[in-house]
C-alpha cells in the first residue's frame, strides 16, 4: 500500500510580534469545521523566531493547502494584511504510482481577502498533453 503526502514550508508576516502571538491563538483555538477538522489538522504553525512577526507554516508528515489558505485569509482579515502572498506545495508518494507526484502554487491578495491564482502541475500536464494551451 502506498502513502500519499503533501509537503510545504512557508512564512507569513502578520506585521507585529503581537499579531503573531494572536495568530497562534487563532490557530490553537480555531473551531472544527462541519467534518470535524480544525486548522491544526492541516498544518503546523510556530513563530519563525522570538520577537518577530513571521509565522512558519509547514507540514509534519503531510499537510492540507486548503487549511493553509483558510488560515491566511483569517489572518488577513484579523490583522488587516495587504499585498500578495503565496506558497508552493509538493505532492509525493511512498511508492511509484501514476498521477501521485506533482505539486502546485497558490497566490492570495491579502487586502482583497481572496485567491487570485493557482496552478496544479498535474492539471497543467494533462492540458498540455491533450494539445491544449497549458498557459491559458
Amino acid at each position: 500500500m502506498a502513502d500519499y503526502f503533501t509537503h510545504f514550508s512557508c512564512l507569513l508576516d502578520v506585521g507585529t510580534p503581537e499579531n503573531a502571538a494572536r495568530a497562534l491563538e487563532l490557530y490553537n483555538h480555531a473551531p472544527a469545521d462541519d467534518d470535524g477538522f480544525s486548522l491544526s489538522d492541516g498544518f503546523l504553525l510556530s513563530l519563525d523566531s522570538e520577537g518577530r512577526s513571521q509565522l512558519w507554516i509547514r507540514d509534519d508528515a503531510t499537510g492540507d493547502p486548503e487549511r493553509v489558505i483558510e488560515f491566511v485569509l483569517l489572518c488577513a482579515e484579523q490583522f488587516d494584511l495587504k499585498g500578495l502572498w503565496g506558497f508552493e506545495y509538493a505532492n509525493t508518494c511512498s511508492k511509484p504510482r501514476l498521477d501521485a507526484f506533482g505539486g502546485g502554487a497558490h497566490v492570495i491578495d491579502l487586502g482583497a481577502r481572496k485567491s487570485i491564482g493557482w496552478i496544479s502541475t498535474n492539471e497543467w500536464l494533462v492540458i498540455a498533453l491533450d494539445g491544449g494551451d497549458p498557459d491559458a
